[in-house]
């Protein structure tokens, strides 16, 4: 059974940094894309970064780029998102998902397995 289970969010002032972990099972990272997207209330979900299985490219959106780093470890089975200098503007639910394949997308709806979220809060 597939699972992706989101850890390592919390509170951080502006300017801390946090590490998200996204643990999975029932898959083998190296035939999957694996995306870190975000949601605050109010708001459509939107891509933040996504890791290929082909080649290592990686993607990050405008808002997050210079600040945050994916990367991945495939014999653990865990994808990483470091996410430094964090802004109030990055509070938000984030999930990571994942899309059987070799490359990115950015759309949402064409991934295939979702972890539940973990939250994180930027706030003095």
């Amino acid at each position: 059974q597939v699972q992706l289970v989101e850890s390592g969010g919390g509170l951080v002032q502006p300017g801390g940094s946090l590490r998200l972990s996204c643990a999975t099972s029932g898959v083998t990272l190296d035939y999957y894309a694996i995306g870190w997207f975000r949601q605050a209330p109010g708001k459509e979900r939107e891509g933040v970064s996504c890791s290929s299985s082909r080649d290592g490219s990686t993607y990050y959106a405008d808002s997050v780029k210079g600040r945050f780093t994916i990367s991945r470890d495939n014999a653990k089975n865990t994808v990483y998102l470091q996410m430094n200098s964090l802004k109030a503007e990055d509070t938000a639910v984030y999930y990571c998902a994942a899309l059987i394949g070799y490359y990115c997308s950015g759309y949402s709806h064409e991934y295939d397995f979702w972890g539940q979220g973990t939250q994180v809060t930027v706030s003095s």
